[in-house]
């Protein structure tokens, strides 16, 4: 890659700006974040992408691991718990699952 080339990051902080709805680009923005370890910026955008999209279950066990990756354990608990109550909600058995098998680790 060239200098004049942005990065998968630069390309998905431009679509974000230009399209803020979309939560799949700002989950996508967030996990490209978190993958450089750029935890501060991943997190504000996990918490953007939650507040906005409350649905978004995958967010939720995403930011989990995050959190619990950065030692802030209680917070990764309680972004887990309501990830567990929404993927319920939606009946998505797999990530309710996941999510509680990630929280039964940080008991």
């Amino acid at each position: 890659m060239n200098a004049n080339t942005p990065s998968r990051r630069e390309k998905l902080e431009t679509f974000v700006r230009e399209h803020p709805g979309d939560a799949f680009a700002r989950y996508g923005l967030a996990m490209e974040c978190a993958r450089e370890g750029d935890s501060e910026a991943a997190v504000a955008e996990f918490r953007q992408l939650l507040a906005a999209h409350p649905d978004y279950v995958a967010g939720y066990f995403h930011y989990g691991q995050l959190l619990a990756k950065l030692g802030r354990e209680e917070e990764a608990r309680e972004t887990l718990r309501i990830g567990i109550e929404t993927a319920d909600r939606q009946g998505d058995a797999h990530a309710a699952s996941e999510m509680r098998a990630a929280l039964d680790e940080l008991a």
